[in-house]
């Protein structure tokens, strides 16, 4: 008879999983997942769909609205990547194209085609899938992609300040305090150089921590 670890062993190898970009058809199950993960973790502009600590300045406003999800999905489908197991989306995040060094409003609505910078608006993981590592795999993944992608120079985003330590730790460097502010929340602008330049310009650093290189395991966030 089969063993438990080796019973364990076979369910796992044999699920059914698959990363693709996302299509405007998976705009619904998106916004669920999105939708349920902002009453977790909000950073405007960046959801973190996790277990962290509430902060203080919780708001309750999708980063994307459904008609923007939909937008995004039709304009620039390769910017997103989909975590699906047996078929059902379990994580994902969506990107867009922004031609300037530093995100500004427009940034969160807009898709410049002849740009070089992803913006990352959204990263989300079903209330089911967290505490797993899907959103650190999803992340590294979602990076080594952007480096096939021979137009993009960098990957750029803004969250909120507890989120910093999970977005350092997949390779972003602090670049400052965003000029974007959405009421009360105020944000700080993160970069991954996807294609680092020779003369770089000093980073703006709160603590050094050298980015992680090798693929995040199973666990945690």
């Amino acid at each position: 008879t089969m063993s438990t670890v080796s019973a364990l062993t076979f369910l796992k190898s044999s699920l059914q999983i698959e990363f693709r970009c996302l299509r405007p058809e998976d705009a619904i199950s998106e916004f669920e997942i999105e939708r349920e993960a902002t009453t977790c973790v909000l950073g405007h502009g960046l959801v973190l769909s996790v277990c962290l600590p509430q902060p203080s300045s919780l708001c309750l406003e999708c980063p994307l609205h459904l008609d923007e999800v939909c937008h995004f999905l039709t304009l620039c489908p390769e910017l997103s990547l989909g975590w699906f197991e047996e078929g059902r989306l379990v994580a994902f995040i969506i990107g867009s194209l922004w031609d300037q060094e530093k995100l500004a409003m427009d940034a969160l609505t807009l898709h410049k085609p002849h740009g070089s910078t992803v913006h990352l608006h959204v990263l989300a993981v079903h209330r089911t899938f967290r505490q797993q590592g899907k959103g650190s795999i999803l992340m590294w993944r979602y990076l080594q992609y952007l480096r096939c992608l021979p137009y993009v120079r960098c990957a750029v985003l803004m969250c909120e300040y507890f989120l910093f330590p999970f977005y350092q730790k997949s390779g972003f460097k602090v670049q400052g305090h965003s000029d974007i502010t959405v009421g009360p929340l105020t944000f700080i602008e993160m970069m991954y150089p996807v294609r680092p330049r020779v003369h770089a310009p000093q980073q703006w650093c709160l603590r050094g921590h050298e980015p992680r290189l090798m693929p995040p395991s199973m666990g945690g966030v």
